[in-house]
């Protein structure tokens, strides 16, 4: 089937590039390629990689009819993006892009028994092997990323057997996915970005256990006394959503937050000290996952 594309194409300086890139997936980016200023494309490097060169230039790949101004909004915080018109668009001719990045994509396996598996792909059997099954390309937050592989190796780690879980800032669901693979009693998803619920509820159902996943707009959103509240987002929004997110969380609940940069710590948990107790942490090349506890 021949299918269309559309590219959003900015220009940020080799420190920003991470930025641009866990941007780019939040909104729903299929495929993103890096280029230096010769040109000289490398395709997905591996996870948290950074280019080498002074200058990068990070094209994101949508479905064609991509809601352009919501694209716009959500790279404001993009040092070198932040107006539109450092924005450029491209429609790009037909090729089965998704197809091409699926054949590149592997298992990946998080901690002692998580694994991601594209359709079509099989892993060395296991009965204790939890598999999430996802196809990269159909939806951003894949576990390519290391904000989401640090949430995705918190939640190996745990016993979410009869937890309630909320997965706020779901993108396509992988967290929320995982939790009730891993034995949650229901999960929650919310996006403020109806593509993201639509892609959530549709993993969901692939994996099966779409009768205890409800995926939500914020508006909609009203759970409260979770257990377990994962948000893999950026800074900002983590600080602004602080209320939000501890209002969900029951007393000696756990709060985990992710997509915010090393030197961003401090900041984001200072916005959750007045209800949370900062428990533990872990990074990886440069980005940070907190782990709370709400008191």
């Amino acid at each position: 089937m021949s299918l269309s594309w559309t590219e959003a194409c900015i220009s940020v300086s080799r420190e920003n590039a991470a930025v641009a890139e866990l941007a780019l997936e939040q909104l729903g980016a299929l495929a993103i390629t890096f280029e230096d200023d010769r040109d000289s494309p490398v395709m997905e490097p591996g996870p948290g990689a950074t280019p080498l060169w002074p200058d990068v230039r990070v094209r994101g790949l949508f479905e064609s009819g991509v809601d352009r101004a919501r694209v716009i909004a959500g790279l404001q915080s993009v040092p070198g993006a932040n107006r539109p018109d450092h924005i450029r668009w491209k429609e790009v001719d037909d090729r089965d892009w998704a197809r091409a990045w699926t054949d590149r994509f592997e298992p990946m396996k998080f901690g002692r028994r998580l694994w991601i598996v594209p359709g079509g792909m099989s892993i060395p059997y296991d009965p204790g092997n939890v598999e999430i099954k996802l196809d990269p390309g159909l939806a951003f937050g894949t576990g390519t990323h290391p904000t989401t592989a640090l949430c995705l190796e918190w939640l190996d780690r745990q016993d979410i057997a009869r937890r309630r879980v909320v997965d706020y800032g779901c993108g396509s669901g992988i967290l929320g996915i995982a939790a009730a693979l891993l034995g949650a009693q229901w999960v929650i998803c919310v996006d403020n970005d109806p593509q993201a619920i639509e892609a959530s509820a549709v993993n969901a159902e692939r994996n099966g256990i779409l009768n205890r996943i409800s995926c939500q707009l914020p508006e909609s959103f009203s759970a409260s006394r979770a257990d377990i509240v994962l948000a893999n987002i950026l800074a900002g929004p983590l600080i602004d959503l602080a209320p939000v997110i501890t209002a969900c969380t029951k007393k000696g609940g756990r709060i985990v937050l992710s997509g915010l940069l090393e030197e961003q710590q401090d900041q984001v948990v200072s916005a959750y000290l007045d209800s949370c107790d900062l428990v533990g942490s872990a990074s990886h090349d440069g980005w940070c996952r907190l782990d709370l506890r709400k008191f």
